[in-house]
């Protein structure tokens, strides 16, 4: 199925601590980014791309308009998706992820805004975030080619006229000509090896073939 871009404005991450102060030594454990579409009607989301950036956790809600007569609500479409296995270590956090909509706790369509919630519990990394975000909404469907009917129905092969009329068949010349070569092979094994006398005609002379001295 095919896909298109959805252009989008993300909004600059608000952070939010979690913990005592005095341990996390002020660091923030949970980012918030908040994505809206003001140029694109409510769309049915496709899929979510971006590059991790040492985030562990990544929970989503959305904003969809549900009716002309209810107001738009927010809506938790995927929680504590983990993005590194072991938030200590290095796996997982600097990789492209790519969610899609049937990954979703619900249902994708008359999307209005989107919610990323990073978590990174570990204090190791000094920061954390997702890059290069992109959003993909359905595409329109591609029209069918429709090809014409000489090429899509094609003839069966037809032979060739013979670009001369009145000419013999090829295959009763070939038959006339095997048959004058089996008689050939005939007459050659049939052919007596004895030598033949000059003038004898079977066996015999004619008289007046000989000639006198």
């Amino acid at each position: 199925m095919s896909r298109v871009a959805v252009p989008c404005h993300v909004k600059s991450t608000v952070a939010l601590q979690v913990g005592d102060m005095r341990t996390s030594q002020g660091r923030p454990g949970v980012l918030v980014i908040d994505v809206t579409f003001p140029s694109v009607a409510p769309f049915e989301l496709q899929e979510i791309m971006f590059k991790n950036y040492y985030t562990a956790f990544l929970s989503i809600r959305v904003r969809q308009h549900i009716s002309p007569h209810t107001p738009p609500k927010w809506v938790t479409c995927l929680k504590d998706y983990c993005l590194m296995p072991d938030p200590h270590s290095e796996e997982g956090a600097q990789e492209y992820v790519s969610l899609y909509k049937h990954q979703m706790l619900c249902d994708m369509t008359r999307i209005l805004e989107l919610r990323l919630i990073l978590r990174q519990p570990s204090p190791l990394w000094l920061s954390f975030t997702v890059e290069e975000l992109q959003i993909y909404q359905r595409g329109t469907k591609t029209p069918s080619v429709n090809f014409p009917k000489w090429l899509s129905h094609p003839v069966p092969f037809e032979q060739p006229t013979p670009l001369l009329e009145g000419l013999p068949d090829p295959s009763r010349i070939s038959s006339e000509v095997q048959q004058m070569w089996a008689l050939t092979e005939m007459i050659r094994a049939s052919h007596t090896s004895a030598r033949i006398g000059r003038f004898d005609v079977d066996g015999c002379y004619d008289l007046n073939l000989l000639s006198y001295t």
